[in-house]
């Protein structure tokens, strides 16, 4: 132990002169090995420097100017592609312009496109189309397109000034299909027709395209022939400097992995009894390092005399009873605390008669402290888990048993005989006592979550098992006892059936009230809707009565004055001329009065749901010839033209009263408000299933403002052109309502001084049922 501690001592010159070897080592090993890469890199530093920076910038200027040259030419492409596009629809249009028929000519229209697209630069991708006023296309080559018939706005998106200003927006990019398009547009005859001449993008820059990619094929290849060469020259001047830097790294290398890993290295030659120990070796130990061999006697010194004795295993070794050391004992730190070290040594060769052993020793002190915490931790854990009122197992990854509580042997009815470490799991289940009912929850954190199982024991009590997986694929299950909260859990599920049930009573009650609500609100709305009904239609008869007063007064007040005269004499007897006149003027007072009457007690019939229909086939040729006729008698008094065009056979099954009122009535209006020398033009025509009849004239119009008041009962429009007319308005009216009687419809459409044009609808067959209605 003296010789130890002597050993052991800072002071001893052996550690300083073995450091300052190793030193000295190191950098002579870097004199020799420094010379050889350093005269390869000084050799022409300039030049060998200037090389990857010329071949770059060489690289560089030829893409640059290849780079340049190419979006040139793609501009020139571009600039060409415009020219042809534009030029064509100038060509297109100027051709429609000169021959305004070949617009109107399919098969002259396809051959003069199919004409230009044969002359100039035009390819197959190229695209010409003529238009009407509309844009809507009327020829197109070639015509897979499948645009003919189509608009040609709604085909070209993007493109709006080229349908407003044509040729002046020059050539625009629009986007048909979901692809990039160049389009020219040039309008034709005052904007009545179009030309057009389209080309996808992709078509014009194909060539150039190819063109790209063979320059850079061209480019790379040549980049990758000089990389290759500049890679090559470097790389000889690489591998001499690599050479000489391993032997460096490598020793350092060595070296850092022994001290990061607390290890040492150490060769023992048992002939001269000497031990050759590495630099991390004295590192562990706290101890300067020395140039020169230790003793076997300094050696045993250190160690600790409970662990093994060094001479007896060296006399072992000696008589070649073993050829290999593996032994953990404790070795005296430089301040005087004891390093457990676990030492491994192989002898080199067992046949020479120089024994030699190397070997590593490696600091296991952390170990041997992390296993006896282990110990304790364990020690504490076992009566930790005993202590819980919860049962707990731990399963191995093959389902072998680890460890138990007592609890769990008692939940399962297992002795201590039952869970020796090491039974299996599926021996051990066979031997538990038997659930009287088991039912496996859901997890909500997935399979990762682990299983969870509810089950109830022979003696009523019940358990809540919870099984996760370890991190070495083990199982730890945990069991605890839920009886009171099963119990609690019915009471509470009781308590909430009869809640819910209160609720659902409470539910149907409110579902009920809600009903009777809305139906309130209903009820309200359609009373509010009526009274405002009823109040317009009120107000309605009252500007009705109101607009009449005059146009029944007047008549009356003629038929009194003229009978109070012719009553009196007052210009002599009544065979007079005079008298003859006034008897004219009451007769059509009279007549007028009769008219009025008679539409107001029309349209109160058909109000009242009174007016009765008999309907029949009817010719309406001549109807209308008749109706005609009676009505051209007061056109002629205004010299109004009427042009009838209806065809000689037409039938329809309906009113011959009421479908004779309504033309009357119409033509009436329409002669009513047509100025002199007008003109009303008649048509009627079969659809599928119905007759159309349109009376057209060009008189004074209404209001747009007065078209949703035209038809209704007892309202009149008035302005400036037909307040000198007299009427009852209810003309319209009557005629709508006896349109819809018969399932029909009116419709009108006016312009304020231009003219009216209005539309009757009537079925041509017998409906299923007879509608009767009321106007509206």
């Amino acid at each position: 132990m003296a010789k130890a501690d002597a050993w052991g001592a800072p002071g001893g010159t052996g550690f300083e002169r073995r450091e300052a070897g190793s030193d000295g080592l190191a950098g002579n090993a870097r004199l020799i090995a420094e010379p050889a890469y350093r005269r390869l890199l000084a050799a022409e530093p300039l030049l060998r420097r200037s090389i990857p920076a010329l071949i770059i910038i060489f690289l560089l200027v030829i893409a640059v100017l290849r780079f340049l040259s190419l979006m040139h030419e793609r501009d020139d492409v571009e600039r060409d592609a415009k020219a042809i596009l534009s030029l064509a629809a100038g060509q297109l249009a100027s051709s429609i312009s000169v021959d305004a028929s070949i617009a109107t000519t399919p098969g002259a229209t396809q051959d003069l496109l199919e004409g230009i697209s044969r002359q100039g630069a035009m390819g197959r991708s190229h695209v010409l189309a003529v238009t009407d006023g509309a844009f809507k296309i009327v020829a197109v080559t070639p015509q897979s397109t499948g645009w003919e018939g189509r608009s040609l706005d709604a085909i070209a998106q993007g493109g709006q000034p080229l349908f407003m200003f044509g040729d002046r927006a020059g050539v625009m990019e629009v986007s048909i299909g979901g692809q990039d398009w160049y389009a020219a547009l040039s309008l034709a005859n005052g904007r009545n027709g179009a030309a057009a001449a389209l080309v996808p993008q992709d078509a014009v820059f194909d060539t150039w395209r190819k063109t790209v990619s063979l320059n850079v094929t061209l480019f790379v290849l040549t980049a990758g022939v000089l990389i290759i060469i500049l890679y090559a020259y470097f790389g000889q001047a690489a591998r001499a400097q690599t050479a000489d830097r391993i032997y460096l790294e490598a020793h350092q290398r060595i070296d850092m992995a022994l001290v990061r890993g607390r290890c040492g290295l150490w060769d023992w030659d048992m002939v001269r009894g000497k031990m050759y120990w590495s630099r991390s070796m004295y590192d562990m130990l706290g101890y300067e390092p020395c140039d020169t061999m230790l003793s076997f006697g300094e050696v045993d010194g250190i160690i600790h005399p409970e662990d093994g004795d060094l001479f007896q295993l060296a006399n072992r070794i000696v008589a070649r009873e073993i050829d290999h050391i593996d032994q953990v004992f404790r070795m005296r730190h430089a301040d005087g605390q004891w390093v457990w070290m676990r030492a491994r040594a192989q002898v080199i060769d067992p046949e020479a008669p120089e024994i030699q052993l190397i070997g590593i020793a490696v600091d296991v002190t952390e170990q041997r402290h992390l296993a006896l915490r282990s110990e304790a931790a364990d020690l504490r854990l076992r009566t930790a888990i005993e202590n819980i009122n919860e049962s707990f197992v731990l399963w191995d990854s093959s389902q072998r048993l680890i460890m138990c509580n007592s609890k769990y042997q008692q939940d399962n009815g297992l002795s201590d005989r039952d869970v020796m470490p090491g039974a299996s799991r599926a021996v051990l289940e066979n031997r538990m006592l038997a659930f009287a009912s088991e039912r496996r929850l859901a997890n909500t954190n997935g399979q990762q979550g682990g299983v969870t199982f509810e089950r109830q024991l022979a003696d009523g009590r019940w358990l809540q098992v919870n099984e996760l997986r370890t991190r070495d694929g083990g199982t730890v299950s945990v069991g605890s006892d839920i009886t009171q909260i099963k119990l609690h859990q019915e009471k509470l599920v009781d308590s909430e059936r009869r809640l819910m049930a209160t609720i659902h009573d409470l539910s149907l009650a409110r579902r009920a009230e809600e009903e009777r609500s809305r139906e309130l609100v209903e009820l309200n709305h359609k009373y509010m809707k009526e009274t405002e009904r009823a109040e317009a239609a009120n107000r309605a008869k009252s500007e009705f009565l109101a607009n009449m007063s005059h146009e029944l007064r007047t008549p009356l007040n003629a038929i009194i004055g003229f009978s109070e005269l012719m009553e009196q004499a007052l210009f002599g007897p009544l065979g007079s001329p005079r008298y003859e006149e006034y008897a004219t003027d009451i007769n059509g007072s009279g007549k007028y009065l009769l008219g009025v009457i008679n539409d107001i007690l029309d349209m109160s019939k058909i109000e009242a749901g009174q007016f009765s229909m008999d309907q029949e086939e009817i010719d309406l040729c001549p109807l209308m010839r008749e109706t005609v006729r009676v009505i051209s008698l007061q056109a002629a008094e205004k010299s109004i033209t009427v042009e009838t065009r209806i065809p000689d056979s037409l039938t329809l099954f309906a009113d011959r009263r009421a479908i004779k009122q309504i033309i009357i009535n119409l033509l009436s209006n329409a002669v009513k408000f047509t100025g002199q020398g007008g003109r009303i033009a008649i048509r009627a025509r079969n659809t599928s299933s119905a007759l159309v009849l349109t009376i057209e004239d060009n008189g004074c119009g209404i209001p747009k403002e007065a078209l949703s008041k035209l038809g209704r009962p007892f309202e009149q429009v008035q302005n400036q052109f037909s307040k000198s007319h007299a009427g009852s308005g209810l003309g319209l009216a009557i005629s709508r309502s006896l349109a819809e009687l018969q399932g029909g419809a009116l419709k009108i459409r006016s312009t304020e001084g231009t003219g009216t044009i209005v539309s009757v609808r009537i079925p041509t067959r017998k409906p299923a049922t007879q509608p009767v209605r009321a106007a509206a």
